[in-house]
């Protein structure tokens, strides 16, 4: 409708109003926030103008000093790097003697170039060193307008002026640089669980559709064998081509949700009707307690990982599945007497599938090993913890 567009338009403007208004957060203070506390210094510069201070060039030239390592100090202070590096310890000793030496000499408003030194130690002085030196200050404003008694303001005030002033800047900077800590790491967490998320999707999807592609490939070969001397076998290949990809459709569901649980006994017969249809003689063994579901379906994941490649990459005739458990861990090992062209150098290394189930292994606190074997063909061992359930016994004989 003619009017529909110009109401969706508004609709997102708003909308990206919102977002922007949400998305703002308030920045820590910047080291403009700290200069124009620099005005408390207009009394000095008053004196000065109306010729009440003794030898105004000293004083003239001590007031643009103080001023100048102020605004260097403070803008320091806010890069972590500069505020840590000793030329800001050397500019605010320069500051502090400067302020010492004017509140000695001049007294009157000069003395609240303390509170300004305050400041500027609160922004470069952390933990003990920012106590002492706070605490110091305060005391020695106190003592020098008790000396020279022509203070502006009372002496305990002064003091308290100067302590606070350096305490409450050092603590709002520390607020600030902790919260937009808490904000880098909330964002560098939820990076960190979109990459977990999606590399948990890319090794599903590879370990299941690898494995179940080859599956298919396999019977469809043997069904185009089959084919013209018996058809009902043929057929027969074809009604598990169709039940594998039925099955593998439920599967990659469960992949994308990340609900996925395989059992070791159902990959174990999977594992038994590919290697057949492809020519190969399998063999099972299986001993030791029942083990965790968790357990069974990493263990699962090694199965499928490993027929996968011996019916892709390897000459095999046999295939050996070996399950040994006990109360502590679980091992399984597949062996076969193919030859496999481009054998892994490294144990545990070798294709993405291979690499995936490495990782995955090692996150469940076991280990991945894959090469060639003493006798030869291949050999692929996995180690999990145990985590057994249900009766101790259970053996399952050889298939």
């Amino acid at each position: 409708m003619p009017g529909q567009a110009p109401a969706n338009a508004r609709q997102a403007r708003k909308e990206r109003r919102r977002l922007r208004k949400e998305g703002r957060r308030p920045g820590p203070p910047g080291p403009y926030a700290l200069l124009p506390w620099l005005l408390m210094g207009l009394g000095s510069f008053s004196n000065l103008f109306q010729g009440e201070t003794p030898s105004p060039w000293i004083g003239g030239i001590g007031l643009l000093a103080f001023n100048s390592l102020y605004i260097s100090v403070v803008f320091r202070g806010f890069v972590k790097e500069k505020r840590e590096s000793p030329v800001s310890y050397v500019l605010l000793a320069a500051m502090a003697a400067i302020t010492f030496g004017l509140a000695i000499g001049y007294g009157g408003s000069w003395l609240l170039f303390f509170p300004l030194l305050s400041l500027a130690c609160g922004t470069i002085l952390r933990h003990r060193l920012l106590a002492v030196g706070l605490l110091g200050l305060a005391v020695a404003a106190c003592l020098i307008a008790v000396w020279r008694d022509d203070s502006t303001s009372t002496p305990w005030t002064l003091g308290y002026g100067t302590f606070i002033s350096g305490a409450v800047t050092a603590a709002i900077l520390t607020l600030s640089e902790t919260v937009m800590e808490l904000r880098a790491t909330r964002q560098e967490l939820a990076r960190t669980a979109v990459e977990k998320e999606r590399l948990r999707f890319s090794r599903d999807l590879h370990d299941l559709l690898g494995h179940t592609l080859s599956v298919i490939v396999v019977k469809s070969e043997a069904a185009r064998r089959l084919a013209p001397r018996d058809m009902d076998a043929a057929l027969s290949q074809v009604a598990d081509i169709e039940s594998v990809g039925r099955q593998a459709l439920t599967e990659i569901r469960e992949a994308v949700t990340g609900y996925r649980e395989g059992s070791l006994a159902t990959e174990l017969d999977r594992a038994r009707s590919a290697l057949t249809a492809a020519g190969i003689e399998p063999s099972v063994r299986r001993s030791g307690p029942p083990l965790a579901p968790q357990t069974e379906a990493l263990l699962g994941w090694v199965v499928r990982e490993a027929v996968t490649n011996v019916v892709r990459h390897s000459t095999a005739t046999t295939c050996a599945f070996v399950v040994q458990g006990t109360p502590g861990r679980v091992r399984l090992t597949v062996t076969d007497d193919g030859r496999t062209p481009a054998a892994p150098p490294t144990p545990g290394i070798g294709g993405t599938g291979l690499k995936g189930l490495t990782e995955r292994l090692a996150t469940a606190g076991g280990s991945l090993e894959a090469g060639p074997g003493p006798a030869g063909g291949f050999v692929v061992t996995a180690e999990l913890p145990a985590d057994t359930a249900g009766t101790p016994g259970g053996e399952a004989g050889a298939g």
